[in-house]
């Protein structure tokens, strides 16, 4: 794909970041270098830094064309479907909310790569800022106060950007190195199990949770509690 796109377009930041992407879905972000990036291009690597600064430049880029792939703010298709008749009746504050979270949500499942690189960014490029500004002017929209929004967006965290901030994800195979810590006893996690058992009976097949329907559970929540806030007026202390 890379080559195709350099063939057919002369070398833009456009070009370099829609060949990055492609690249780090085919060999994953350790597949990304400079290098290797030229190589697929068809060009010398010091062609690159006419349009990216360096590695933390172009990862910033994968990001910020990703995110404007979706639209401002990550508008989803099911979204576009529900205002494609072109009425002036605003989408309900939560739908608002959701579905740009959603679409970036589905951004992970097309690229594995795409979390771990939005966890190590510290720069807020114009994409990242759009989808902020698009969760905090709908919540403002729906006659939330800016100190209740604030503090809301801090309170959904990483969710507005797809993913749950799970500290210790589940094991998808054996280890993949040693380690010395003693192992653990079940009989010593009586509610671990218990809560293990029940999710077995409900899912008797499943390996795993249930990763989407752990996030949408959380979020609206969340969103719950964020309305009922709002409804009774409350503001932050002094």
């Amino acid at each position: 794909m890379p080559r195709a796109i350099a063939a057919r377009a002369p070398l833009s930041r456009d070009v370099v970041l829609t060949a990055a992407v492609a690249l780090a879905d085919e060999r994953g972000l350790e597949g990304v270098s400079m290098r290797h990036l030229a190589d697929a291009l068809g060009v010398v690597p010091m062609a690159l830094y006419k349009h990216v600064g360096d590695k933390e430049d172009l990862l910033d880029g994968m990001v910020e064309h990703l995110l404007t792939g979706l639209g401002v703010g990550g508008t989803t298709g099911h979204q576009a479907d529900r205002t494609a008749d072109h009425t002036s009746k605003p989408l309900p504050w939560r739908e608002a909310v959701t579905g740009p979270i959603h679409g970036v949500r589905a951004l992970h499942r097309t690229h594995p790569w795409f979390r771990r690189v939005l966890e190590t960014r510290q720069l807020r490029t114009p994409a990242v800022l759009a989808h902020m500004e698009r969760l905090t002017s709908a919540f403002l929209a729906a006659g939330f106060t800016p100190d209740l929004t604030h503090h809301v967006m801090h309170l959904l965290g990483n969710r507005i950007w797809g993913f749950s901030p799970e500290l210790f994800n589940e094991a998808g195979g054996p280890p993949t190195r040693r380690s010395t810590a003693p192992t653990p006893d079940p009989t010593d996690y009586p509610g671990i199990l218990a809560v293990a058992a029940d999710s077995r009976t409900r899912r008797p097949t499943a390996t795993s949770c249930d990763e989407d329907g752990e996030f949408d559970f959380a979020l609206a929540t969340i969103l719950d509690a964020a309305e009922r806030l709002q409804r009774s007026g409350w503001s932050s202390p002094k």
